[in-house]
């Protein structure tokens, strides 16, 4: 059980470092601010897809679903 548990938590931990790595991307671009730290942003990111994930294998149907990813992004930006 502790080598599922160790997977998926670096699963987790490798999709929360692509989204750092990208919102970096875009703050070297210029198409974020120069002094957004990528870290706040990705962690969100990640936060809500793994809990809109979860609620998703639970049964909450598309509707529901869809409020909460406009309330999501109602939020956005943090920075």
């Amino acid at each position: 059980m502790t080598e599922v548990r160790d997977f998926l938590v670096a699963w987790r931990a490798d999709g929360c470092s692509c989204i750092r790595k990208r919102f970096q991307r875009a703050v070297d671009d210029g198409d974020l601010p120069p002094q957004t730290d990528p870290g706040p942003p990705a962690r969100y990111v990640t936060t809500f897809a793994y809990g809109i994930a979860v609620q998703a294998a639970s049964g909450v149907g598309r509707d529901e679903l869809q409020e909460l990813g406009d309330a999501a992004l109602r939020n956005w930006p943090l920075f």
